[in-house]
C-alpha cells in the first residue's frame, strides 16, 4: 500500500520543506558543502515533493527548464520503498508536459543502476561533484 503522495510545486511555495529534505540528505548525511547545495536554479526549476501519510515531507527532486534533473533526495527512513522512483516518474512527467525531447542528470555512481532501470544511459566518464563520484546520464523522451 502506498503511504505517500507526490506533488509538483514551486520553490517559492515549498522552499522550507524542500530545503529541509535536501539539508538532511545532502549536507548532513552526504557532507556536501552547504554553499554547493543552494543555487540560482531552484527558483526557475520545477520541483516535486513527496509527503508521508502524516503530511511530513520525505523526498524531493527538481527539473530545470533545460531538462536537467537533479537534487533527488529521499530521507533515509523512507528509502527502498519506491519513493525515489515515484519522484523520478513525476519529474519525467514534467519534462513531457514541457515537450522536452530528452532529459539528463548527473548520477552518483552508486545510484547509476537505479537510473538505468528508468531508461537512462550513461554518456560520460566519471567526474567528481561535491567530493562524490558521478557520471552523466541521458534519457530520450517519446512525446508522441
Amino acid at each position: 500500500m502506498q503511504n505517500y503522495s507526490i506533488h509538483q510545486c514551486a520553490w517559492e511555495s515549498h522552499q522550507q520543506q524542500l530545503s529541509a529534505i535536501r539539508r538532511e540528505v545532502f549536507i548532513l548525511e552526504q557532507r556536501v558543502p552547504e554553499e554547493l547545495e543552494w543555487d540560482e536554479f531552484d527558483i526557475t526549476a520545477r520541483h516535486v515533493i513527496a509527503f508521508n501519510d502524516k503530511e511530513r515531507p520525505i523526498a524531493t527532486g527538481r527539473i530545470k527548464p533545460n531538462g536537467h534533473i537533479g537534487r533527488m533526495a529521499v530521507l533515509k527512513l523512507y528509502r527502498k520503498q519506491g519513493i525515489g522512483s515515484a519522484i523520478l516518474v513525476a519529474l519525467l512527467a514534467v519534462a513531457k508536459q514541457q515537450n522536452l525531447s530528452e532529459v539528463y542528470l548527473h548520477a552518483q555512481v552508486s545510484a547509476m543502476s537505479f537510473y538505468e532501470q528508468h531508461g537512462f544511459v550513461c554518456n560520460s566518464e566519471q567526474f567528481m561533484d561535491a567530493g562524490i563520484p558521478h557520471r552523466s546520464m541521458i534519457k530520450k523522451l517519446n512525446n508522441a
